[in-house]
């Protein structure tokens, strides 16, 4: 299977474990359309909202 590398891959590694797991809070006042469909839109950085969605 390939890899990919870049030249930063190494701290960029390093700095991905050390960013913070979040869970992910529901605004219902921000909510729209359909609850079961499956959708969101997710503001924040998007290092923390990536690892917020592993679960997912």
């Amino acid at each position: 299977m390939p890899i990919l590398t870049w030249l930063t891959r190494d701290e960029d590694l390093t700095a991905a474990r050390r960013a913070p797991y979040r869970l992910l809070e529901e605004d219902a006042a921000l909510g729209r359309g359909d609850p079961d469909a499956g959708n969101m839109l997710i503001q924040g950085d998007n290092l923390e909202a990536l690892k917020a969605l592993l679960p997912y």
